[in-house]
């Protein structure tokens, strides 16, 4: 079995021999990794419950369909982004053809997340592929089923000179890093990405980041209550509340919060049942140690317990719960849930909820649910995050033709569709010149004069939209 430094080095002589530049060859790996997918649905299905107990509707969803939509997305557009993007000239350079060029950066490090460990995974790869990249992918080791399952699977439909998988843990992943990558992509939390950015600075290695932070949701105003309530607890306890764009904590009035706990409750019951834990559409936690982590922010909470706070151990089960007499210091503020467990904070004015949501770290996404425009339109304007959602949660991130990424401590840089392709590739400026117009040009050869200088300053400047001829 190779090393790692020898599966870098191989995929680096195959990049410089240039067999990733041809627009056919991207397009043949693409289809093979939809091949890939189509053909081992079911063995993807298996490995996706075995790590998280995901029900196949989720899996489908959020797990197969949307790869296969982002490459099928791929493969119809990725021609035209790579054609050069001629830019608009100066009176000095109109004669020149000047254009944007997009081209592969090299060897590039995907670094995925267990909790939706196909996605994570290969979403990226996509846009790497399309755009002419090597690949190396770091599977997590947590979700152990689709680790195993990615790297069996990779080898038998892509060019091995092209695109391997690295599997292993935080030992294996450190030394992955010590390698000269042109890019490195990683999925996952601060703690992490803080690593990452230090072994990267080594090589002056650029890096993309997708990571978390605690998603607001703003309820205000006028509101329909049954049909915010359905979507709110579809995107919080969607892959058991394990997923970086679900809600992370609801601020909303006292008023609203009256009516909106019995339709959140009723929503339940409609979607898992009175019996939770044998409802096969409610995934797990990924292991024992993520359980007890957040068992233990459940038992910090200084707030009622409402809905839900049921569980077991022995299954990972935890129950969707909601915690309402939240305040802005209690434990469940204080990081990322990352699971079905959901805070309610009371407040008593829009600017009082956008307050609280910009003095904190800007979130990855902002949802508000509202029928009035002007509730949403002011959330929107007076707030950042990396994405924003009015009256629903996560889907915003399904579609290919928006960029999905976080800012700050969020994350850095975008990808899907377009997105992840400009990801991965080098914008090169481009001029060809001739030899045209020498004399012209002779304005900026010595011997300097200020008649020369007033020549140049106004062929070069911006204004004029007149011809030479």
């Amino acid at each position: 079995m190779d090393t790692q430094s020898q599966v870098v080095d191989r995929l680096r002589s195959a990049f410089q021999s240039g067999i990733t530049i041809p627009e056919q060859f991207r397009r043949a790996q693409l289809t093979k990794l939809v091949s890939m997918i189509k053909d081992n649905e079911e063995l993807i299905l298996h490995a996706l419950h075995k790590d998280l107990a995901k029900p196949k509707f989720e899996a489908v969803l959020s797990e197969l369909d949307m790869v296969t939509n982002e490459l099928h997305h791929a493969i119809a557009n990725f021609t035209g982004w790579m054609k050069p993007e001629y830019v608009s000239k100066s009176l000095a350079t109109k004669f020149d053809d000047c254009f944007i060029r997009r081209e592969p950066l090299g060897v590039v490090l995907i670094i995925g997340a267990w909790n939706y460990p196909l996605q994570l995974l290969l979403l990226p790869m996509v846009g790497a592929i399309a755009a002419g990249n090597c690949v190396v992918i770091k599977p997590s080791e947590v979700s152990a089923a689709t680790d195993a399952l990615i790297a069996e699977l990779i080898p038998k439909y892509l060019s091995q000179d092209c695109c391997a998988v690295v599997r292993g843990g935080a030992e294996e992943t450190k030394a992955l890093l010590q390698n000269r990558f042109d890019h490195i992509f990683y999925t996952g939390s601060q703690t992490v990405a803080r690593s990452i950015l230090q072994a990267a600075s080594v090589h002056l290695t650029p890096v993309t980041l997708e990571l978390g932070g605690k998603c607001p949701c703003i309820i205000y105003g006028r509101v329909n209550i049954a049909a915010a309530a359905r979507r709110l607890v579809w995107a919080k306890y969607f892959n058991a509340g394990q997923s970086c764009v679900a809600p992370d904590y609801v601020l909303c009035t006292p008023d609203i919060l009256e009516a909106l706990l019995p339709a959140v409750r009723k929503a339940l019951l409609d979607f898992y049942g009175e019996e939770p834990q044998t409802c096969p559409d409610l995934s797990r936690i990924v292991t024992p140690r993520h359980w007890s982590r957040l068992m233990e922010l459940l038992g910090k909470s200084s707030g009622k317990v409402v809905v839900g706070g049921e569980s077991n151990e022995e299954d990972r089960y935890i129950a969707p719960t909601v915690v309402v007499d939240v305040a802005e210091n209690d434990a469940l503020m204080e990081e990322e849930i990352f699971g079905p467990i959901l805070p309610i904070l009371t407040i008593d004015s829009l600017e009082q909820a956008v307050d609280l949501v910009n003095r904190k770290e800007k979130p990855l996404a902002l949802y508000v649910f509202s029928d009035e425009s002007s509730v949403v339109n002011t959330v929107l304007e007076t707030t950042n995050s990396g994405g924003f959602c009015s009256n629903d949660g996560i889907i915003h991130m399904t579609l290919p033709s928006l960029p999905f990424g976080g800012v700050g401590g969020s994350g850095w840089g975008s990808y899907h569709g377009r997105w992840g392709f400009e990801t991965f590739s080098h914008r090169r400026a481009c001029m060809l010149r001739g030899y045209a117009l020498e004399r012209f040009n002779g304005l900026r050869y010595p011997p300097y004069r200020e008649d020369k200088l007033s020549w140049l300053r106004w062929t070069a400047s911006p204004k004029p939209s007149c011809s030479l001829m």
